[in-house]
This record gives structure tokens, C-alpha cells and sequence, in this order.
């Protein structure tokens, strides 16, 4: 059976300054029960927000590295934060290069990553996405 092992790349909502953590954390851990209900294996690196690129990337490297992932989902704090396009690109671009065999997926928040995760590493057989959940 293929990999059922999902990274999902998001930005580590304690480390934005003046912001109140606590809804995306609840909302995490709402999206990490889902990932249980669904048979998937959930990975996540959160990235301090207020790290430099180099650091965030290198921590990006190092999680896509761990694991033979099926799915990465890359979450919206690094998708719609338009001043950081360029950093969104780059980890897109990671992605592809230290993880050729996984699906890239987009989450619409913190809650529905195993949700966008299953649009595609759960399909009937002979689709193509890669297991059945």
C-alpha cells in the first residue's frame, strides 16, 4: 500500500506577535482528529513567523526530508500573505524538488488540512490519486 504519511507546512500562529494563538491552535488540533478519523498520518512543521526565509526554508527542507509523504498541504498562512508571494513560491518549489512523489494540496484554514490532504492520497483504486482511506 503507498504512503499514507501527510506534511502540512503552516506558519506557527504563538509566534505572530499582538495575535491571539489560541483559535488557529484549537483549530489545528480540530484538523489533527480529522487526519486520525481519515487513517492518514499527520505531520506538522509550524514556522516561527518571525524567522528569516533561510531559516524557514531550512526547516522546510529538514521536515520534507523525514518522511516518504504522500500529500504536503501547504497552509494559507504561507499561501495569502502577499508581501511574502516570493517565500510562498520558494516553498512550493522545495516541495516539488525534495518530495517529487507528493501531491501538493491547499487547505482553506487550520481546520480542513486533512480534508484537502484526502482530495488526494484517498481515491477508489485506479484513480489517480495514490490509497484507498
Amino acid at each position: 500500500m503507498a504512503s499514507t504519511q501527510v506534511l502540512v507546512l503552516g506558519l506557527d500562529p504563538r509566534t505572530v506577535a499582538g495575535y491571539d494563538p489560541e483559535p488557529v491552535v484549537a483549530k489545528i488540533e480540530e484538523g489533527r482528529r480529522r487526519f486520525a478519523e481519515l487513517g492518514l498520518t499527520e505531520h506538522h512543521e509550524l514556522l516561527p513567523y518571525d524567522a528569516d526565509d533561510a531559516e524557514q526554508e531550512r526547516r522546510v527542507v529538514e521536515a520534507l526530508r523525514r518522511e516518504p509523504y504522500a500529500c504536503v498541504v501547504i497552509g494559507g498562512g504561507l499561501r495569502t500573505d502577499e508581501p511574502r508571494l516570493a517565500f510562498f513560491e520558494r516553498v512550493v518549489n522545495l516541495v516539488r524538488r525534495h518530495a517529487p512523489q507528493a501531491a501538493i494540496a491547499f487547505n482553506a484554514g487550520a481546520a480542513d488540512a486533512a480534508d484537502a490532504a484526502r482530495r488526494w492520497v484517498c481515491a477508489p483504486p485506479g484513480d489517480a490519486p495514490s490509497v484507498w482511506c
